[in-house]
């Protein structure tokens, strides 16, 4: 067949076999599901289709549309994404700018920033590509050493950044160009373009040093691939199609990709410092596991590319709730698409920021790794029972490896923890589905802000409520925020910590992050935002996620909480949490003030003003700050007069030290953990019942000291006793839970005496 016929040819069998896709599946006409037609069906209706766009059918949306319209299917030209009225990955260039966000992290957490400093590269594609063409162009500080694609091999050992980018940048606008039509003139002295399969090439001695390339020679255009991608570069950008990198212990067949056998290397070969995945499958899990566990900073396809997954979603989506007005006439067909075209940046926005989301995401749960494996183990021994994961089909080391790299200061990689984030979301999202969280006002926020503000403002928010998928975003979206924060192990760890479900788990951190402020914060702290160094908004976000952790059990704990609506939550406790947060510098003293005052000297040294410094540090405080307020509603007291007698106490009995000792000494075993959450939950029992009783004596007293003086008299011989067990604990070489077991219930028998005082 000439090639015009063939195309019909593959038009004609695409529309086959999008046809028989509709003709198994349920359609809705007026919020009605139907069913089709001599299909019997044992499962429950399920509408949902979309065609994804891959390679060989990206051009093909319009044709799947149009078979839908001819169907009368309820999605319309959400069907397919892109088309005519659709958003064109390649010309948005979102698959690489979602990758660079993953890769810019990986360097700015090694000390450079890549948009601003020269780096060098090599790459796998050619500037016609979607993924290699648009990244390629994402910072003017690129030296494109060498790359490869199918057709030719192009080697540059000393280019200029500037003079580089306009000659690649100009190729891209070709549109159907390869690295034959780069301009050799441009090229640096000993620099060659040669056809990939070259039977002997003579390399340069300047292509040989910017390689390293050792022997002889000469070399065929595979093995000069080899040399290629074991180059000494900084970067190696993935950005095209093939799977080019295994593990030592695989085989080539494992790879799956035959015509790129001769040319695939190890993990353990590799030298660049960073990769950035934009294609899919450039490497079998095991080989990202071998070259993470040798230094190699990656994550995994599925986290630098999902930009080009993302998009296609949030235009379905957005589709869906366009539909709504389209058909109530408050929107027209015409302007329907002149919105989509005018929103496609700000989509294109929302996708990078899930991107970066997702980057900090591995970043933080491989600082929790590196101090513990204990948690995550636990939650893949979870997930297992469950028989939500299975270990070895997702390359996840078993207990046995763990401890060996353990011995060698090593623990979880990027690629596997990026598979523990995934599980943890969808594992998440599921529960959160079948509950009614995702009904509850104070979720809403993750539906309005899941779509730009304009096409709200167009269609009107009442229309949210009619859109198909409004659970499932708000699900994905809450679950998404919620792990990407916390951690892999968090839900999992609270849940069985203190006996609720998922979805009870993540309604009381709902109210948490909403008392923190901490979409706020976190916008404060984005990359390229935060004036601190990268190393000082790690150790802030991680110590976000456990103030946001405590706050999360203490609300569990709380009888209260569960009476009440997550809304209603929200705004009994921010009324006195505002009050008291704004005069905390003022009432905290002893060591939380000494240790408030530390902390904000260390942020305004890393760069935060003065008062961001103290807004930041008060949140540590957030759980005291909880716990103030359960007195002040037990005794009626006022929050500010509680606060200090919560301080004052927190200092006669050396709360703060205790505290922090009970979670120092139970470090990383689980079951330590769990024994000093317990202790730990008594010594605020009794923190409060003195606090709580000196309020009810205060009227004899006088002022809070005055009080806090008189109690202290009364019982100064148990007081006296209860303090010299403190010094004779501190004065051991090495604390142990069983000791300081000791102590919690000296206090806690102490509480009681002085309550009956």
């Amino acid at each position: 067949l000439e090639p015009e016929a063939m195309a019909d040819e593959a038009r004609e069998q695409y529309k086959t076999l999008i046809r028989g896709l509709l003709d198994l599946t349920d359609n809705l006409r007026g919020g009605e599901t139907i069913p089709p037609e001599r299909v019997v069906c044992w499962d429950e209706p399920d509408p949902y289709l979309v065609v994804a766009a891959d390679k060989g059918t990206a051009k093909f949306s319009d044709v799947a549309n149009g078979v839908a319209g001819e169907y009368g299917f309820w999605l319309g030209d959400a069907f397919a994404s892109g088309g005519s009225n659709g958003y064109d990955h390649k010309e948005v260039g979102i698959t690489a700018r979602g990758a660079w966000e993953c890769v810019r992290r990986h360097f700015l957490e090694a000390g450079k920033d890549i948009q601003t400093e020269p780096f060098t590269v090599a790459g796998i594609g050619d500037m016609s590509g979607d993924v290699f063409g648009n990244g390629m162009l994402l910072s003017h500080q690129i030296r494109l050493l060498a790359a490869f694609d199918h057709r030719d091999i192009f080697l540059d050992p000393d280019p200029d950044p500037a003079v580089s980018w306009e000659e690649r940048n100009r190729l891209f606008q070709l549109g159907r160009s390869s690295w034959q039509d780069y301009d050799r003139t441009l090229l640096s002295e000993g620099g060659m373009i040669v056809p990939r399969g070259s039977k002997e090439i003579a390399l340069t001695p300047q292509v040989r040093a910017a390689l390293d390339i050792e022997g002889e020679g000469p070399f065929d255009g595979e093995t000069l691939i080899r040399q290629i991608l074991q180059a000494p570069v900084e970067l190696l950008w993935n950005g095209g199609i093939g799977t080019y990198v295994k593990a030592t212990g695989e085989t080539h067949s494992a790879a799956g990709d035959t015509a790129n056998d001769a040319v695939r290397v190890n993990g353990s070969q590799l030298r660049c410092s960073v990769v950035g995945e934009g294609g899919n499958l450039g490497f079998t899990q095991p080989g990202r596991i071998e070259y993470a566990l040798a230094g190699g900073r990656i994550n995994t396809d599925a986290i630098d590319n999902s930009g080009g997954v993302d998009l296609s979603d949030r235009e379905v989506n957005l589709k869906i709730l366009l539909r709504v007005a389209t058909d109530d006439g408050v929107l027209g067909t015409e302007d329907r698409n002149v919105l989509l075209r005018e929103l496609q940046e700000e989509i294109a926005d929302l996708v990078l920021l899930d991107n970066e989301a997702q980057g900090l995401a591995v970043s933080l749960d491989s600082l929790r790794s590196a101090e513990g494996l204990d948690d995550l183990r636990d939650l893949m021994t979870g997930f297992e029972r469950a028989g939500v994961l299975d270990r070895s089909s997702e390359n996840l080391p078993t207990w046995e490896v763990l401890a060996e790299r353990a011995e060698d200061g090593k623990g979880f990689t990027r690629p596997e923890l990026s598979v523990l984030l995934a599980y943890a979301k969808l594992h998440l999202t599921s529960h959160l589905l079948q509950s009614d969280l995702p009904e509850d006002p104070a979720a809403h926020g993750y539906l309005v802000h899941y779509f730009p503000r304009r096409a709200l403002e167009r269609v009107g928010e009442e229309r949210l409520s009619d859109h198909r998928l409004r659970r499932e975003i708000v699900a994905s979206q809450l679950a998404g925020d919620l792990v990407n924060l916390m951690g892999a192990g968090f839900v999992h760890r609270v849940s069985r910590g203190v006996g609720r479900t998922p979805a009870e788990v993540a309604r009381a951190w709902l109210v948490a992050a909403e008392l923190t402020g901490r979409a706020s914060l976190m916008r404060e702290l984005r990359m390229g935002r935060s004036a601190m160094p990268v190393d000082a908004t790690y150790r802030w976000l991680r110590g976000l996620s456990r103030v946001l952790e405590r706050t999360t059990r203490w609300l569990l704990s709380d009888p209260e909480f569960g009476d009440v609506g997550t809304q209603a939550a929200v705004e009994e406790h921010r009324r006195g949490l505002d009050r008291l947060r704004a005069a905390f510098p003022d009432l905290v003293t002893g060591e939380d003030r000494r240790t408030f005052e530390r902390l904000a000297r260390d942020l305004e040294v890393d760069g935060a003003d003065e008062s961001t410094a103290r807004g930041l540090v008060t949140l540590r405080f957030l759980d005291q700050l909880l716990e103030i307020l359960r007195v002040h509603r037990a005794t009626g007291a006022d929050p500010l007069d509680v606060a200090r007698t919560f301080y004052r106490v927190s200092a006669l009995f050396w709360i703060p030290w205790l505290r922090d000792a009970l979670f120092d000494t139970a470090a990383d075993d689980r079951w330590e953990q769990r024994a000093a959450q317990g202790l730990a939950a008594d010594l605020t029992w009794a923190h409060q019942q003195i606090a709580g009783t000196v309020l009810r004596h205060r009227e004899l007293a006088g002022s809070v000291d005055e009080a806090v003086e008189a109690m202290a008299e009364r019982a100064r011989e148990s007081i006296d006793r209860y303090q010299e067990l403190i010094r004779d604990v501190q004065a051991e070489e090495r604390l142990s839970l069983p000791t300081l077991t000791v102590v919690v219930r000296e206090l806690v028998a102490l509480a009681e005496e002085l309550g009956r005082v």
